[in-house]
């Protein structure tokens, strides 16, 4: 919890505050079924051995896997209908957002998250909150749903650690200022897809100085949450501080949201970074 009074709360908005302010629920009684085309996925031969998940973008590319013919269509169709169950299940739980959700990345992740990883900023078993070099989010809130698919009776297994503040203030002076130019700069060569702003140049410093210090990964406050098979849980992954260290079989799909679609945005981390900075970090 960050402790804030997000100051009246509407019935309605109850599951959005919570969720904003834990950063982290579990959806209840959402149930998300296979169907047996669908478990003939169920296999790390899926995954092409490069990418750490297979995604499907918001334009229909269906990026890291081997798969072809009828395992490509059928891995397209099955994350298609998560797409949509995603966004039904946030109409239904939260449904001050439903105008204002706009649709990332959907993947299937069959791969075990103890498999290495390419190198320790990609390694999502270390602490870190989100943020997307390649794509700014200007402010945007970045929210995920998750559901463990895995046939096997695996739980996955989450450290979620302390408030996104406390994280904040332990990196935020360390962070490096970008210099004059760079984010026109990275987005005139295409580098980025939109330009940064203030705060993804802070929030990708956080990213990253949390996941690079190995005293911090072994002593930083977490605990271990469990998500049984067929669980589905919600994360404003960009302020839940969390690390993924055990499971295989999970479907992700990936929204932006707009600051002003939010319950409580003083617990937002624009908002947070912002009075910590003492100074505007993204447009109004």
């Amino acid at each position: 919890m960050t402790g804030m009074d997000p100051g009246p709360i509407v019935e309605a908005d109850a599951f959005a505050v919570k969720l904003e302010t834990d950063g982290l629920a579990i959806a209840p009684n959402a149930v998300f079924s296979l169907t047996e085309d669908e478990r003939a996925l169920l296999t790390s031969d899926m995954s092409d051995d490069r990418a750490k998940n297979i995604s499907l973008g918001p334009d229909g590319a269906l990026r890291g896997t081997s798969a072809t013919d009828a395992h490509a269509t059928s891995l397209t169709a099955l994350l298609e209908r998560y797409a949509g169950w995603s966004r039904a299940l946030i109409n239904e739980l939260a449904p001050r957002y439903g105008p204002h959700l706009e649709r990332g990345r959907a993947s299937y992740r069959p791969r075990p998250i103890d498999e290495a990883p390419l190198s320790p900023r990609k390694d999502d078993r270390r602490l870190h909150v989100d943020a997307f070099a390649s794509q700014p989010t200007g402010g945007k809130r970045i929210l995920r749903v998750f559901t463990n698919i895995n046939p096997f009776g695996e739980a996955r297994v989450w450290r979620v650690g302390e408030p996104f503040e406390a994280y904040a203030r332990r990196w935020i002076g360390h962070a490096r200022r970008p210099w004059p130019g760079e984010a026109s700069t990275l987005h005139g060569l295409g580098i980025t897809k939109a330009r940064r702003e203030p705060y993804d140049f802070l929030m990708l410093a956080l990213h990253d100085r949390a996941k690079l210090d190995a005293g911090y990964q072994q002593s930083a406050p977490a605990r271990e949450i469990a998500f049984g098979p067929g669980a589905t849980w919600l994360a404003f992954t960009d302020s839940v501080v969390h690390a993924a260290i055990a499971g295989r079989h999970a479907l992700e799909q990936t929204f932006y949201l707009p600051l002003s679609a939010m319950a409580a945005p003083e617990a937002s981390p624009l908002r947070i970074l912002e009075r910590l900075e003492g100074r505007r970090l993204a447009p109004a």
